[in-house]
């Protein structure tokens, strides 16, 4: 394995908490013995060729340093390579870190950790979602949560976690069950009318709701959460239980365990990790052991 480790940076992630983390985390590493090079780029495009570019000339590890959005980025790079990926997570929601068990939000930590594994520990493989050509860590999101995304994305104003907060209110406001067609694994099919589908590799999104609870992350399977029909007043009631993953257990709530899942829905918009991959219909895989994360 190659001394040279390369820290993949979005420097803006979880306003300006990237740009700071950087030197505490390589500053770990260095003190572990290995040297350090930075990969920033000018745009997502940029910084994925880059990273890619480092996978490619044999660094010892990519390192991102940011959100779940870099994250989702350097999946993209590393998954199905040798190279393994630590985490320093800094952004906002820090769910790819959360389902790990990582450090959040404490660069010198988690850079000590990262350095530590390279040094005494074997990476733990863990699984990936894919859609096509694209990798997903933690949860495809479709229905209630993807609009509020796409009406969250389109606010310039507030700032931060609070427009959608603000999203959340304004799509309750107009929002109907959709009807889905799901089908998992090797045929099954289900048509219901769904609040909501998430496909969960790791457990969480939007910085802790815990939407696939129970989710395992090295099972070579997706938990497959639906909300159901309900009413706004239900939908109240239970969505603030998502925190602790209690809702699972609501009458309006299913899961379903599959390696495969195929989504149809009318005009409806799916994010995987955070991040915008495409209108329905689509089809995601389990793909098992598909990323080497460095855990400690």
């Amino acid at each position: 394995m190659s001394s040279e480790i390369t820290l993949f940076v979005n420097p803006t992630a979880g306003r300006g908490r990237g740009a700071g983390a950087a030197q505490p985390a390589a500053s770990a590493l260095r003190a572990a013995g290995f040297s350090v090079r930075t990969v920033i780029g000018e745009d997502a495009a940029d910084a994925l060729a880059r990273a890619r570019a480092a996978v490619r000339e044999g660094t010892g590890a990519l390192v991102a340093v940011g959100g779940d959005g870099l994250v989702n980025l350097a999946l993209q790079a590393v998954a199905g390579t040798a190279t393994p990926l630590g985490i320093v997570a800094v952004g906002t929601g820090n769910d790819f870190a959360r389902s790990l068990g990582l450090p959040i939000r404490e660069p010198a930590a988690a850079g000590a950790l990262v350095a530590g594994a390279l040094k005494g520990s074997t990476p733990r493989e863990i699984d990936l979602g894919r859609i096509g050509d694209h990798w997903f860590g933690t949860v495809l999101a479709s229905g209630f949560d993807s609009r509020v995304n796409d009406r969250g994305n389109r606010m310039r104003l507030p700032l931060g976690r609070f427009k959608y907060d603000l999203a959340i209110v304004a799509e309750l406001a107009t929002f109907k069950a959709v009807p889905f067609r799901l089908t998992l694994g090797d045929g099954e099919v289900r048509e219901v009318a769904a609040t909501l589908v998430a496909v969960g590799n790791g457990t969480s999104y939007g910085g802790g709701m815990r939407i696939c609870a129970d989710a395992v992350m090295d099972d070579g399977l997706f938990d497959v959460t639906v909300v159901g029909e309900c009413s706004r007043t239900t939908l109240l009631r239970v969505f603030p239980r998502v925190y602790k993953g209690t809702h699972l257990t609501h009458p309006v709530v299913s899961v379903y365990r599959a390696a495969r899942v195929e989504l149809v829905a009318e005009g409806i918009t799916a994010y995987a990790d955070g991040e915008p991959v495409g209108g329905l219909p689509l089809v995601a895989e389990c793909v098992p052991g598909a990323v080497r994360v460095l855990t400690g």
